[in-house]
């Protein structure tokens, strides 16, 4: 029996954003417990995104969950990869990889507008994120995500946390619109969120994310990240985040996503 209804499934389809409410409530503490793991030994990938001079703590790693048994778990036994098969109308559901970013009371760094499919080693319709607050989330501190950008056909420059333009050379890539400057022109989606709900959403919805001026309450954000039955396999004019280190030498543009890193963890 689906996970989600038919009107969850069509508003992901339209919007390419929806929040679903207390989908996760069962495996926050578990995701939470891994979250500290990996701060305390960061993977290759991690990293902070404020400098020493600046207030707070923004900190961020991906690519952890086969040594993170919390994650692994959560990626492997949760319902997660179905509700993705349900949202992406896949047969088939891989994982590509998860992303924890964390924000610390008091952290004034913003995380810029983008869209995470430039980013990405993928080309394909059928994948899916999903961002589960690991703490209450006030609308000011919520990410924010422009709806119905997944479809405006249009592939903007991805750019670093750090405010700086990866770089590229391929034609068809665009400098981002100046989406504060223009608020009103687009329809902006943000909630206040609790542990538990998760907002899921495209590789090609354009989002952002608010500092987290609080005083007291932290913002640790779990990402899983899943690719469906079309995804395949892409060669990017230039670096590619998460880097995937050796997978060009297994795969071949336009081919399956079929490789070790990438898992099948759900079939219909």
């Amino acid at each position: 029996m689906p996970l989600l209804s038919a009107q969850q499934v069509d508003e992901f389809r339209r919007d390419g954003v929806i929040l679903l409410r207390g989908v996760f409530g069962d495996w926050i503490e578990q995701l939470r417990h891994g979250v500290e793991i990996n701060m305390q030994d960061p993977g290759p990938f991690g990293r902070d995104y404020v400098a020493t001079d600046r207030s707070g703590r923004f900190f961020g790693d991906y690519c952890n969950w086969n040594r993170i048994e919390e994650y692994r778990r959560f990626m492997f036994d949760s319902p997660a990869a179905e509700i993705a098969a349900d949202l992406m109308q896949s047969e088939s559901v891989r994982i590509f990889h998860e992303h924890v970013l964390v924000k610390e009371p008091g952290t004034d760094k913003i995380t810029p507008w983008h869209h995470d499919q430039p980013y990405y080693c993928v080309d394909g319709r059928q994948v899916c994120s999903m961002w589960i607050p690991l703490d209450p989330v006030g609308i000011e501190t919520c990410p924010e995500f422009v709806a119905g950008s997944h479809d405006w056909g249009r592939w903007f420059l991805p750019r670093k946390f750090s405010g700086i333009d990866y770089d590229h050379d391929d034609a068809r890539l665009e400098p981002m619109p100046d989406i504060d400057a223009q608020r009103e022109e687009y329809d902006i989606r943000s909630w206040s969120l609790e542990p538990g709900d998760a907002i899921a959403f495209h590789f090609m919805t354009i989002h952002g994310a608010p500092s987290n001026m609080s005083a007291t309450q932290r913002r640790r954000g779990f990402a899983a990240r899943w690719l469906g039955d079309d995804a395949v396999y892409a060669q990017r004019s230039g670096e590619t985040s998460p880097p995937f280190p050796g997978l060009d030498q297994r795969l071949r543009p336009g081919d399956p996503m079929d490789a070790e890193e990438f898992p099948l963890v759900y079939q219909k």
